[in-house]
């Protein structure tokens, strides 16, 4: 299993724009073969923080994931939306176990 985890920060006057965007690239990618989990979650603390979940089944998903046309869209508003502060990191684990 792959996780990827991080955050990316979207300027608050930018937020009410880029929450219908988000939502889209995370029912999008919920939707993909492969994709266990994925989440945005923003900050309480910190507003526009967005803090980032990604599980996938394997490197091949991910890739599949990567060259999906609702990721290239997602990437497309970045500029618009002013979206930056991009921190991701990428694990390889086992499926874990519940605690």
């Amino acid at each position: 299993m792959l996780i990827i985890t991080g955050t990316f920060r979207v300027p608050l006057a930018s937020m009410e724009a880029a929450r219908p965007v988000m939502a889209a690239m995370i029912a999008g990618s919920r939707a993909e073969a492969g994709c266990l989990h994925y989440s945005y979650g923003e900050d309480v603390l910190d507003p526009g923080l967005i803090h980032v979940t990604e599980h996938w089944a394997d490197r091949a998903t991910l890739e599949a994931h990567w060259a999906s046309p609702h990721i290239q869209d997602w990437r497309a508003a970045w500029p618009g939306l002013d979206i930056g502060e991009r921190d991701l990191t990428l694990f390889e684990t086992d499926a874990g176990q519940a605690c």
